[in-house]
């Protein structure tokens, strides 16, 4: 049973449940790095909105090196999206079950490599910033393009801002009064639960991530990663068994 539910993860056929599960361990694994990546670096790398404003704040200050940073920081996130993007579409033209499944397989070998190699990486420079740095920014993006793709823009997981703002619409909807307003009117205001039930579970499981990745990274460093990344693979595996197993049988 267990095999036919990782296959259904990260297939080409999708469900609604299966988009919410796997949207759920991805945005814990997004916390994961998110918390315990900043211990590391001392910067949030999901955030990007923090980095574009943190890039005009750079130019205006005259901090050229906070705005350059800024620059590469947000190349490497888009950079990240856009190769998801790529993976889809190749494998999407070959007829591969795994067009999901490959992105998540090259996330968790970068977060291997970011486990094993990280310390080291973080004493380099890359563009305008440390490797580290680069790296994450890099996984968050190339993550966020994968659950929006598979959800049709209906799931995030790598930042919180659209989900608590959507928190709040919900809630706002789910105390107004419809006074004197019959159910079946069109002003009838009517919270969507199931939609509100998502949206917090995805923020716990963010917030649940990030305790667990910042204490791992405080307890054991940068290999805290490595259970993040084997985690990926059960998520991708199955998906890209069957293509093999088809490509070679």
């Amino acid at each position: 049973m267990l095999i036919f539910y990782l296959r259904k993860l990260t297939s080409v056929e999708r469900s609604v449940k299966a988009d919410i599960h796997l949207g759920l361990s991805l945005a814990f694994i997004a916390g994961a790095m998110n918390a315990g990546g900043f211990l590391a670096v001392q910067q949030y790398t999901s955030h990007m909105t923090g980095i574009i404003s943190s890039m005009a704040d750079g130019l205006i200050i005259g901090n050229i090196n906070l705005a350059l940073a800024s620059v590469g920081a947000l190349i490497c996130f888009i950079a990240g999206a856009a190769l998801t993007e790529l993976f889809v579409n190749w494998a999407r033209g070959k007829r591969l079950q795994s067009e999901y499944a490959l992105p998540l397989i090259v996330e968790a070998g970068l977060l291997l490599c970011f486990g094993m190699l990280g310390a080291k990486l973080h004493r380099h420079m890359g563009l305008f910033v440390s490797i580290t740095v680069m790296l994450l920014c890099f996984l968050m993006g190339l993550q966020n393009a994968i659950i929006t793709r598979i959800s049709r823009s209906v799931i995030r997981t790598t930042h919180m801002t659209g989900i608590v703002t959507d928190i709040g619409i919900e809630l706002g909807k789910l105390f107004y009064w419809n006074r004197k307003i019959d159910r079946e009117d069109e002003a009838y205001v009517k919270a969507n639960r199931s939609k509100l039930m998502l949206l917090g579970s995805l923020l716990f499981m963010f917030f649940f991530g990030g305790v667990a990745g910042a204490f791992g990274f405080k307890l054991i460093g940068y290999s805290a990663t490595i259970p993040l990344a084997v985690f990926l693979l059960v998520l991708a595996f199955m998906p890209v068994v069957d293509d093999l197993k088809r490509i070679f049988y």
